[in-house]
């Protein structure tokens, strides 16, 4: 407990020790509150000075606990602990982003009494989370809170990061913003150390030390958008991909962990990286946008693969549609089995069929 709390502060936290303890001794009391038994004593008294029922039970098992009758205080909280229940929320209810849903009014209604140097920081990690993690993944909140000082003071941060290969490596940053985007905590940052934008996985960040340094953070920053940008980068295969649209309808159809949108003569250049190419096919195939795969090679063959199957199940379909009509077309289908082949490279390097939304 810090030396210059006042002694009405510590009575309060002398009442919620009582309350959490109930029959608790003074002795105990007082190695709660860190002071003498004696001054334990003392806070009992300004509790009951102030008419709070606080009991006293006598035997070998006696101690303090709380009468009936007691109008609770107000809620006090440290910003960590503030910032843990948030994180708990956040982490197990999908809703608790939003203040329109009931847990999220909730959850808003706590932050709005709590002071302003505690909510402020909780609220900026609010802002810009996402859906809930893997229990795996959860982080400390007390380290999280560090972050989240450091990144609502703008000060900088010296912290050990683990690698994914186990190696610990010691990182200077400026810290930007906490976020939490599919299942995962980041910070986002400037590593000093790399000299670059950097998004580090906070269940990897090993200590933290919050320097007096301080630093100029971005202006306007969009802390999300930058986040799923930046984890849209650095994969092994080029993504460069030519939507036949606008900008507004290609963003309303492709997520920004996709990669970054550009508009362009003809339409909106798609620029990313992947080490999945099969499944980045997929996402595009499920878009009902026109599109051209330019220079991604392994893209273009992925893209082949795919409207190849989507052509051998429509085959399979009419195969066991077993009618004169499903013969007609398997007849058709046979005989311009190469013409068939040849015109399909050639029309998925150019435009994929609608189909349902299912990105995100």
């Amino acid at each position: 407990m810090r030396y210059d709390t006042s002694p009405t502060a510590r009575a309060l936290l002398a009442l919620e020790v009582i309350q959490d303890c109930p029959g608790i001794t003074a002795q105990r009391l007082g190695d709660h509150l860190g002071v003498t038994e004696r001054a334990a004593r003392r806070y009992v008294a300004i509790l009951r000075e102030a008419d709070l029922p606080i009991e006293s039970v006598t035997g070998p098992h006696g101690g303090y606990r709380v009468g009936r009758g007691l109008r609770l205080p107000p809620l006090m909280f440290t910003a960590t602990e503030a910032l843990g229940l948030v994180m708990a929320v956040l982490e197990g209810h999908r809703g608790a982003a939003d203040p329109t849903e009931l847990v999220g009014a909730a959850l808003a209604k706590i932050l709005r009494a709590l002071p302003h140097q505690v909510a402020e920081p909780v609220r900026a990690v609010r802002r810009v989370t996402g859906p809930p993690p893997d229990p795996r993944l959860r982080v400390d909140p007390a380290l999280t809170g560090r972050l989240v000082e450091a990144c609502t003071s703008s000060r900088q941060v010296r912290l050990d990061y683990r690698l994914e290969d186990g190696r610990e490596r010691p990182m200077e940053v400026d810290p930007w913003a906490v976020v939490l985007r599919h299942g995962r905590w980041y910070l986002l940052c400037w590593s000093r150390t790399s000299e670059a934008q950097r998004a580090l996985r906070i269940d990897r960040v090993q200590s933290v030390f919050v320097t007096s340094q301080a630093f100029d953070p971005p202006e306007d920053l969009d802390a999300l958008r930058t986040l799923e940008e930046h984890l849209s980068q650095g994969w092994r295969h080029e993504v460069d991909v030519l939507l036949r649209t606008d900008l507004h309808e290609a963003a309303r159809w492709l997520p920004r962990s996709l990669g970054r949108l550009e508009e362009v003569d003809g339409g909106v250049r798609l620029r990313a990286t992947t080490d999945d190419p099969d499944w980045y096919a997929r996402q595009l195939a499920v878009t009902p946008l026109d599109f051209e795969v330019l220079g991604s090679p392994a893209l273009v063959q992925a893209t082949e693969d795919l409207a190849a199957r989507l052509v051998k199940a429509a085959g399979a379909a009419d195969t066991a549609a077993g009618s004169p009509m499903a013969g007609r077309a398997r007849a058709g289908t046979t005989s311009s089995e190469q013409h068939t082949k040849q015109q399909t490279k050639q029309h998925t390097r150019q435009q994929t069929s609608p189909g349902p939304r299912a990105l995100g």
